[in-house]
């Protein structure tokens, strides 16, 4: 039996409203509000202005990808372009007018603009065009909040949208100017509804942000029982839709999620993986990245990528088929920064050339040449996730860089310590393995993070190669 509601918890269930559901179907229209170059502007200016280098025609394709992620019906979708945002409705009025005019004719309930509005932009916009404005930010907070599943993904997503909405109260409600009295027999102006809405609001905040510090704290407990073991982890970085999920069914014989649309999957995925010689690592599977991906929800999945940040290695999986791959990997590498994380550290970040299935003869010999010029260090691995071509590399691959720094030892063990022989095999990497004459078994083995002195102090006869 749930606990009753009080009055403020009811009245922040209605402001989430609102924003938070866009029906599956709903004939929708994407803007692709692009600024083109200025002549005269130089790379410095454009940054400032927001300009993107990529082609407007690929970011619109995304932004229809992104609305067709949550199963609406995008009638149309089209470039607007200009030359710098209007304060009061981002386009241009005259681009206003004729877009009301598509809007009434195709019976257009929803519009999603690829930009950041401000609130005043929304409002006004929906007063132009009688139909629900949304812009880029709120459809991903739409698609994130379809596809939490467990309770830490749904807290992430409510953190985040509640910290959108905050901030757009004036648009979505009508009577928040109004006041109530304070205290005192006549009654003074009181708090206005709009203050009181926004406590609510970050009251609401507060308390997730403290059932996500407990989050916190268990994933920790979790990540230091995983080193007592210990087993490396291994953490699948990307771009979404780059093929992450099914790379990760692939190596582990799991059945997550694995779709070909936008944040197919959300919360993240851990499984024990084997690699070529014997020893385990874990294998994390997260959240996919994307251009422009929303600051208040890089913030609120902190903690899930928190398995970034400690991975011992991070797979890079790049879709080499698109069109973009270059410009996407940009933006993975960006926020890998905002984690504090080096894009460019070969010792620990392998980049993986994923849906190798896709590419013609043609293409695979032009990225064999662009993956030979890189140098060994940087060489990616060119797999295909669906039919598992080049996968077997891969791992080899993440068990060389997880053996750098890490020492190789010959052992001999005699024929009656089947014990020592038993502990070699559950925690160190047998390289080679021979039988001698004399019933001994010789052993090139190399150790595992943190299992050297117990080694050592276990098997005196060792010697370092």
């Amino acid at each position: 039996m749930t606990e009753p509601r009080t009055p403020g918890e009811h009245r922040l269930a209605g402001l989430a409203e609102p924003e938070k559901e866009v029906a599956a179907g709903t004939r929708t229209l994407v803007i692709g509000p692009y600024l083109t170059r200025r002549r005269q502007s130089g790379p410095a200016d454009t940054e400032a202005e927001g300009f993107n280098p990529r082609p407007p025609e690929a970011r619109l394709d995304e932004a229809a990808g992104l609305a067709l992620a949550i199963d609406l019906s995008v009638v149309r979708s089209l470039i607007a372009p200009l030359a710098s945002p209007r304060p009061a409705t981002y386009i241009g009025k005259g681009k206003v007018d004729e877009l009301a005019a598509l809007i009434r004719a195709e019976a257009i309930s929803l519009v999603v603009m690829d930009c950041a509005l401000s609130p005043v932009q929304q409002r006004n916009l929906e007063k132009a065009w009688g139909a629900k404005v949304i812009d880029r930010t709120g459809l991903i907070l739409e698609i994130f909040g379809r596809r939490a599943r467990t309770k830490e993904g749904t807290l992430q997503v409510e953190l985040a949208h509640l910290s959108y909405q905050k901030g757009r109260l004036v648009r979505s409600w009508t009577h928040l100017e109004r006041q109530r009295g304070g205290f005192g027999f006549l009654g003074g102006p009181g708090e206005t509804q709009i203050e009181a809405d926004r406590r609510l609001i970050q009251e609401r905040m507060n308390r997730i942000e403290r059932d996500l510090e407990s989050v916190v704290k268990t994933r920790s407990l979790h990540r230091t029982s995983r080193r007592r073991v210990p087993y490396p982890i291994v953490a699948l970085v990307g771009y979404t839709n780059a093929g992450k999920s099914t790379l990760f069914n692939r190596m582990t014989r799991a059945e997550v999620l694995a779709e070909n649309m936008l944040f197919a999957t959300l919360d993240p995925t851990t499984r024990a993986i084997d690699l070529p010689h014997g020893e385990k690592a874990i294998l994390s599977d997260t959240v996919g990245f994307i251009s422009d991906l929303p600051t208040m929800l890089v913030a609120a999945f902190r903690a899930t990528l928190e398995d970034v940040v400690e991975a011992d290695v991070l797979l890079h999986v790049r879709d080499v088929s698109h069109g973009e791959t270059d410009a996407q990997a940009g933006d993975v590498a960006v926020v890998l920064r905002e984690l504090g994380i080096d894009p460019d550290d070969t010792r620990r970040i392998i980049e993986v050339w994923n849906k190798a299935d896709l590419l013609s003869a043609e293409d695979r010999d032009r990225l064999a040449t662009t993956s030979h010029r890189k140098g060994a260090e940087r060489r990616p691995i060119l797999i295909s996730a669906l039919t598992g071509e080049g996968v077997p590399e891969l791992l080899e691959t993440i068990e060389q860089h997880l053996a750098m720094g890490r020492r190789t030892y010959e052992v001999d063990v005699a024929p009656e310590d089947g014990q020592g022989l038993a502990w070699l095999h559950e925690n160190t990497e047998i390289l080679e393995r021979n039988t001698l004459e004399n019933g001994h078994t010789l052993l090139q083995v190399r150790l595992v993070s943190g299992k050297e002195p117990r080694f050592l102090n276990r098997f005196q006869n060792a010697k370092a190669i």
